[in-house]
């Protein structure tokens, strides 16, 4: 009979395995890192210029949208190595040995949660290097960075349970950002939602990318004056929305992974 803590040791080995891939191939972690780099570079010195927010110094400003797109990006991994586990056969290697189930996901999520580690931190790096400075108290700073892996880990789960849905890598690959992109950019995470038509502004204050961006922002002290911040309830009150935001994504999507696991390992 499988227990919390055997399912959690499977998983502690599948998430060294998945580890141990990321090392020999270091092409993943390179190419993960090097976008969110070009971008903060992109924004910060082609288009920083000409961009103003009042009260906050753009650059600072752009780091909180900036890792939380990072985070976003970085959980695609989880979607695309189970899609890959899946053509390959090796969801079929696993079923034959004995163990938990469950391990497959928590191993998958949880080496991905290490990995967006390591790039946030990288990403921090390069935003000081910019002239990203955080201004508040090392307890908030640590709460902002926690709430960054925490919005990551929710939305592996998602990946999660599209990359078990579609057929191969290519189709999650064109499948999720499509998503991605809409999403990240509908929202404040490079300039405020002010300037949006009217029907995007209500998605982009409602957006979760939107509230935990500002939260992370607060969090860091890198906000801009109050007339710069939407009144909409997320982004008025991020750090309780980003929350309330997560909780409901891992309600639903943990479930979710869980039977498209299911019925892929049963195929």
């Amino acid at each position: 009979m499988t227990t919390i803590a055997s399912a959690l040791a499977d998983g502690a080995v599948v998430a060294k395995r998945n580890l141990l891939k990321i090392a020999r191939v270091p092409d993943l972690l390179v190419f993960s890192t090097i976008q969110p780099i070009m971008f903060v570079l992109l924004f910060a010195y082609v288009f920083g210029a000409e961009i103003v927010i009042p009260g906050v110094n753009y650059r600072e400003y752009l780091m909180g949208g900036i890792f939380v797109q990072t985070c976003i990006f970085g959980a695609t991994i989880t979607g695309s190595g189970l899609a890959n586990d899946m053509k390959n056969g090796i969801i079929d290697r696993f079923r034959s040995l004995p163990m938990a189930r469950s391990a497959v996901l928590i191993g998958r999520t949880t080496s991905d949660l290490l990995n967006n580690t390591l790039v946030v931190v990288i990403m921090a790096l390069t935003g000081l290097l910019v002239g990203w400075r955080i201004r508040t108290s090392f307890l908030e700073a640590a709460a902002g960075f926690l709430l960054l892996l925490l919005f990551a880990y929710s939305i592996s789960w998602v990946m999660a349970t599209v990359g078990l849905t579609v057929s191969s890598v290519e189709v999650f690959n064109n499948a999720v950002f499509l998503v991605i992109f809409p999403l990240t950019f509908i929202a404040n995470t490079f300039v405020g939602t002010d300037g949006l038509p009217a029907p995007l502004k209500v998605v982009a204050e409602w957006n979760p990318v939107s509230a935990v961006t500002q939260a992370v922002r607060e969090l860091f002290g890198n906000t801009p004056s109050e007339s710069a911040v939407s009144d909409a309830w997320p982004l008025q009150n991020p750090v309780l929305a980003s929350i309330l935001y997560m909780i409901l994504i891992l309600a639903i999507f943990v479930p979710l992974a869980v039977n498209r696991y299911k019925k892929a390992a049963s195929r």
